[in-house]
Parts: structure tokens; sequence; C-alpha cells
């Protein structure tokens, strides 16, 4: 097997001279330079990739850990985000916490022990903000805040929930129904950001003198219990004219409404929230609040390069580069106050949601 050291040999160079030419690292004339690649080639030199992650102190390989792969919205957002760290070079392992029994966990001991170069954290976690901070490795947090210092990317869910409002009361809607996880998610000191959304359409339609029900769906990893109550809507609420829920709520309401004869959009609005493919297999092309995968993964991908440069920086430097189409976030007086549930100082990167108008609202 051909070493460095047979590369120097054939190079006249010294192994620390191949050394710099492999790992790109330090000062080298372009004359050695070329006689070291000249030999690798000649000799069909493959770098050891582990002794070259080694001597950078990488492993270019990022957890993803998300709640499932079995929901579409997580299915994704993976696929986006596997394409965008194989763009800047690096490999993708994912956790799925709802089918491994470790979960979350291994991951960050995998973290701590160096075997990976960072998290995305988009999943739900029962650990307190103080675990998060103390971990003192590259996290990025999606959807959910973990606390100071770990740098968050989300949807702008307070404007999607007014999009969702303002289409809902502008189109003369009488009785909405929401459907979504667990209703415990929803306190003022909630972290799962996802909720705004909720909370600024039940303030908006409170507001404007629409009934407005929550009904909860289980949780987000039970895709078949979403599918039940999505179902189950119509007898339980038969003056209902507004559904509105993820993508998997929106297709199976579109499909049950049209089992039972219901006029959609005439008799039944229904808006889907996320934009993925699920809602374009629902039979008729859903309106829906779609969610910008493409920028949230280049958001995730920027806020981790931040952080493992700033991992490998002297102390008091630091990047402060934001992918195009985010925006910091801030607060705005038009904020459903039933939506201010965490300091909007934590609330990082923000990616713009798109109202896509569709053959299910009036």
């Amino acid at each position: 097997m051909v070493g460095m050291r047979d590369v120097a040999k054939q190079a006249g160079v010294s192994v620390s001279t191949v050394s710099l030419v492999v790992n790109n690292a330090g000062y080298v004339s372009d004359d050695m330079r070329a006689k070291v690649e000249a030999a690798m080639q000649s000799l069909n030199y493959i770098p050891n990739e582990l002794a070259r992650n080694l001597y950078r102190n990488r492993t270019n390989t990022i957890g993803v850990i998300v709640p499932t792969i079995l929901h579409p919205f997580f299915a994704t957002l993976t696929a986006h985000l596997q394409r965008e760290f194989a763009s800047r070079g690096l490999k993708t392992l994912l956790c799925s916490t709802a089918d491994a029994a470790t979960g979350e966990s291994e991951y960050v001991n995998m973290l701590q022990r160096h075997m990976m170069d960072g998290i995305i954290m988009a999943a739900h976690t029962e650990h307190q903000p103080d675990y998060w901070t103390s971990i003192h490795r590259p996290i990025v947090a999606f959807d959910r805040i973990l606390g100071a210092g770990v740098p968050a990317v989300h949807s702008d869910h307070e404007t999607g929930g007014r999009i969702i409002a303002r289409q809902l009361i502008d189109s003369g809607a009488r009785h909405v129904v929401l459907v979504g996880g667990p209703r415990s998610q929803f306190t003022k000191s909630t972290t799962f950001l996802t909720v705004r959304y909720h909370l600024t359409v039940e303030q908006m339609l409170a507001d404007a003198g629409i009934a407005c029900d929550y009904v909860e769906a289980g949780s987000v990893t039970d895709v078949v219990a979403h599918e039940a109550t999505a179902a189950a809507i119509f007898e339980r609420y038969p003056d209902v004219d507004a559904i509105v829920g993820s993508d998997v709520v929106a297709a199976v309401a579109l499909q049950e409404a049209e089992r039972r004869g219901i006029d959609v959009p005439g008799s039944l609005q229904i808006i889907a929230y996320d934009g993925t493919m699920a809602a374009e297999l629902a039979g008729k092309r859903l309106t829906v609040v779609r969610q910008d995968f493409p920028a949230i993964a280049a958001a995730l991908a920027d806020q981790m390069d931040q952080q493992i440069e700033a991992a490998n920086k002297p102390a008091g430097k630091s990047a402060s580069k934001q992918s195009d189409g985010a925006v910091q976030a801030e607060r705005t007086e038009d904020s459903a106050d039933s939506a201010d549930s965490v300091d909007s100082g934590q609330l990082g990167i923000v990616i713009p949601v798109t109202f896509v108008p569709g053959e299910t609202t009036r």
C-alpha cells in the first residue's frame, strides 16, 4: 500500500511537505506542490481520509436528529439537508428519535467524543436548556429554542398564521377547526416555535368573532393518528366550514369531504401548512402555506459552518454570515400577544413562508 513516505521519496521532498500538500495546510511553493502532486498521481496514492480528518480535528459528518422520517415534513427536510451538506463536502448521519431507542443522547455522546462535527436538533427534547448549553460543541436548533448561545432557525410561523387567518376571515369562514400536536406544547414558555402559527390564527379569529376549535392529533411521530383525527372531524363538528392542519391532515380531510359529498371549497375550505409533496397528491391542488425547505437547509448549514468555525477559532472571534432569504427575528407590533412564547432576541434566523392558493379555498 502506497503511503506518504513513498510519495516523499518519489517527489524528493520530506514527508512533512507531502502532509502539507495532502491536508492543504501551511505554505508549500508551487514547484514543491507540483512535484508532490505528480508523485501522488504516478503512484496512484489515495490519501487516508481518517488521518486527514484527525489532522484537521474534523470528521466532516453532521448529525441530524428528527422525530421520524415517516412524516412528510421531516422526510422533506432531511432530503434537503442531506443535499445541502453534500454540496459542502459533508456527510449526514440521521437519527429518528421515534425509531431509535437511544435517541438524541447517543448522538450527543458521539458529538462530545468528536465522532461528528455538529448536530442539527429538529426533534422534541425533554432536556432542559442547561443540558444543551453545557455541551460546548456545535449544535443548531430547528423550530425550537434550546438555550442561550445555541443558534436557531425556523420558518416565520407568525406570518404563516396571519396569512391563514386573513384568508379565512376575508372568505367568510364561520367555524374553523385547527389540527395539530398536543396542546401541552402551547404554553407561554414553550420553546417549540411551530405553535406560533396556531396561536396567531386563534387570536385573529377570536378578534373577528369567528368560532375556532383546536383538535389534538397526537405526536408528530404518529402519522396514523393524524389521519384518523382528520377523518373524525366531520362527526365531531358537523358545521365545520374550514380545516387547517399539516399536509397529511389536509389531504385526508379533503378525501373524507369528497367521500361525504361535501363541496370543497364551496362548503368547506381546507388549508395545508408545510407544502411537501403530500400536498400535491391529495386529489385537488391544496391551498398551502409553504415552508421554504431549500432556504431552511441552507440557513441551518450556514449556522453549522459558523459554529464549527467558531469552535476552531481563538476566543473572541465569531462569524456573522446568514443565508440569503433569511432574516434576523424582530418583534413586530402586529404579532399576536398569545404567540409571545419566548423572548424575541432568542429567535435566531427566520425563514419567510409563502402562501400558495389552490383549489381548496375561496
